[in-house]
């Protein structure tokens, strides 16, 4: 209700994954106020299935995207729709801020991991400021049109489903935009606990995301993935022949080096007292995020077999 987009071209669904809290007697408070907001159940509770029910009950021309845990600046949605109009597009988006979950040295320490090419690779909308044109963006602003074109939001994708459905759109010859005037704001994890789930979830999500569209992740999304195959085999190799000793000493070493060297510059940049938090950070993100993607092969054929019942 802050955005300067005019009220009255606007058309509002919040669609609620049946929650269990006071979400509900605060959306009425919105919904008495302003009569174009509107509630649509989810009963799946999973974010493709509330993605598909929102754009289907839906009347806009312009459908954009945005989700919770996320601050967005007031000029958001008019610099969206302006992009739009502006660039030859069918999605446009903005470069996320990553905040710290918490006021601690570990939460600034993962905000800043989690926001440098180190830690997260190339992806634009995390470490790029440039207009540019790019693989995927976050959240996104789409042209309805595009939806008939390339069809809706994967449900089989608990997670990826923006990065495959932009894929989808690059590949009929469609083109996604970085404005880097379009800001949000994300606050992320809080602790390794959290941040050891996301990556473990993450990495093994974009096995199954590989499954499903072969040409919707990059080989970034898989870098984690050999750097903990090469660590595991090396040590296995250490139990058959001296030469395991080498390789491990070669892949931990070399990653302890380049770890520490981000980790004093984003220190340095940052704040001093995090450095000692930096490759800890950096290890539980990388370790966890390549050990999912193991269990993701693991579960691949469970997994095909539940979602086609």
């Amino acid at each position: 209700m802050a955005q300067t987009y005019p009220k009255e071209d606007m058309e509002v669904l919040l669609i609620d994954g049946r929650s269990e809290d006071n979400t509900g007697q605060i959306i009425e408070t919105y919904t008495q106020r302003y009569p174009f907001i509107k509630v649509v159940e989810n009963p799946r509770k999973i974010v493709p299935t509330a993605l598909n029910i929102g754009i289907k009950a839906s009347k806009g021309d312009v459908i954009i995207r945005l989700d919770a845990h996320t601050y967005y600046d007031k000029n958001y949605i008019s610099k969206c729709i302006e992009t739009l109009n502006k660039m030859d597009a069918d999605n446009v988006g903005g470069p996320i801020s990553t905040l710290p979950g918490d006021n601690t040295l570990m939460a600034k320490a993962i905000a800043w991991a989690t926001s440098h090419p180190f830690g997260v690779g190339n992806s634009k909308f995390r470490t790029s400021n440039k207009a540019q044109y790019v693989d995927t963006v976050t959240f996104g602003a789409f042209r309805r049109t595009i939806f008939e074109k390339v069809g809706l939001f994967n449900e089989k994708l608990i997670r990826n489903q923006d990065i495959e459905l932009n894929s989808r759109i690059r590949k009929i010859g469609g083109k996604i935009f970085l404005n880097p005037e379009i800001k949000s704001y994300y606050y992320n994890q809080s602790n390794l606990r959290g941040l050891w789930r996301q990556g473990f979830k993450t990495g093994m999500w974009n096995i199954f995301t590989k499954r499903v569209n072969k040409g919707s992740l990059s080989i970034r999304h898989f870098i984690p993935l050999f750097f903990v195959l090469s660590l595991i085999s090396s040590m296995i190799l250490c139990l058959i022949h001296p030469i395991g000793i080498y390789l491990l000493s070669i892949v931990a070493g070399s990653y302890i080096l380049i770890s520490i060297f981000f980790s004093l510059r984003i220190g340095f940049e940052h704040k001093l007292e995090t450095i000692p938090f930096l490759p800890i950070v950096f290890f539980t993100l990388h370790f966890s995020y390549g050990l999912g993607s193991i269990m993701g092969i693991l579960k691949l054929r469970h997994w095909q077999g539940e979602i086609e019942k």
